[in-house]
């Protein structure tokens, strides 16, 4: 693995987890949602990440992989909807509220959103410190050389 690639695996990291930071900002500014442009309630999305590294399913397949040092990182696969069930209000003045006086609500839970946050911004603190230690590592290598 050469200098560079420890550096993009790094910010392929911050890539992905400042996506997720947008996602869970996006959940919770939306949490009282109860029509969207569709029409029905807002739904919590999630991001889903997966590794540049390739299929690994195997020992030999990541062996291989490892030692022909190809890099990896991280990219997001996608974002997709939370299909949970959403949260029945009883609320009869409300304009949404159904013949029974019922009010969809989103299924965006806000303390789960902010551990999702509180494990984005750890896991973006972590790649912007093995950013530093790398850049931190090529300087003193240059000190060698004088």
């Amino acid at each position: 693995m050469d200098f560079l690639s420890s550096l993009n695996i790094s910010g392929s990291g911050l890539t992905a987890q400042k996506m997720r930071m947008d996602v869970i900002s996006q959940n919770i500014a939306n949490s009282e949602v109860t029509r969207t442009e569709s029409g029905a309630p807002y739904r919590r999305k999630m991001v889903v990440l997966s590794s540049m590294a390739g299929n690994t399913s195997s020992f030999k397949s990541a062996f291989e992989k490892a030692s022909a040092a190809k890099t990896g990182g991280v990219q997001v696969a996608g974002i997709v909807e939370d299909q949970s069930a959403l949260v029945p209000v009883y609320d009869p003045g409300h304009p949404d509220a159904n013949e029974e006086g019922y009010v969809m609500l989103p299924n965006v839970n806000r303390a789960q959103e902010m551990i999702d946050m509180l494990g984005a911004s750890r896991a973006y603190e972590a790649n912007v410190t093995a950013f530093n230690a790398t850049k931190a590592m090529a300087l003193k290598a240059l000190e060698i050389g004088r």
